[in-house]
């Protein structure tokens, strides 16, 4: 909590979360959540800058998506083992591809997935950043408010429990992973 207090946490939330939203699985309320713990005043400021950090990173993952497939696009999905999972998407994007960006924003689905799907698939940018910004904005600020008026309470679960409580979220995080396969 200590670290995360001042404006090295609240980079720390831009960092993250712009790296998530773009290229890395990094868990962007793993670094959230402390953070406006340590300072109820910043819940908002925190919000903010993470879904303004993630939207960015999101729309680095759309020209990366329209303009690096053959190359970065490619050895990402690899990387993530996404080849199926990538192709699905695609397939969905025609019809559906708004609200895929939308519920990829707001859920724990990987996000630099769809943002780069997004590009791929030529979806509307002015499409793909409204719905990010709407999907992104639900996400985080959700958690500002459960935080901003649940915080002590929280704070004080989090002392007692933080070992099932990172448990909890590293299988939150797997479920993502597991969603997108179901969803998709």
């Amino acid at each position: 909590m200590t670290a995360a207090q001042g404006p090295r946490g609240l980079w720390a939330c831009a960092v993250a979360s712009f790296a998530e939203s773009a290229l890395l699985p990094l868990p962007v309320d793993a670094i959230l959540v402390p953070v406006m713990l340590a300072d109820r005043r910043q819940v908002w400021k925190a919000a903010l800058i993470t879904a303004v950090a993630s939207v960015v990173g999101g729309c680095v993952g759309y020209l990366i998506g329209v303009f690096l497939y053959e190359t970065l696009v490619v050895w990402l999905i690899d990387l993530y083992g996404w080849e199926e999972t990538f192709k699905r998407i695609q397939e969905r994007f025609h019809d559906e591809g708004v609200w895929i960006v939308l519920i990829g924003a707001i859920t724990p689905l990987p996000y630099k997935l769809i943002a780069i799907a997004s590009g791929v698939q030529s979806l509307p940018f002015l499409l793909f950043l409204g719905a990010s910004i709407l999907g992104r904005g639900l996400r985080f600020f959700a958690v500002a408010v459960a935080l901003y008026y649940f915080g002590p309470q929280i704070r004080d679960l989090l002392d007692r429990y933080a070992t099932i409580i990172g448990w909890i979220m590293v299988i939150v995080l797997i479920l993502g992973f597991v969603m997108i396969e179901w969803v998709t």
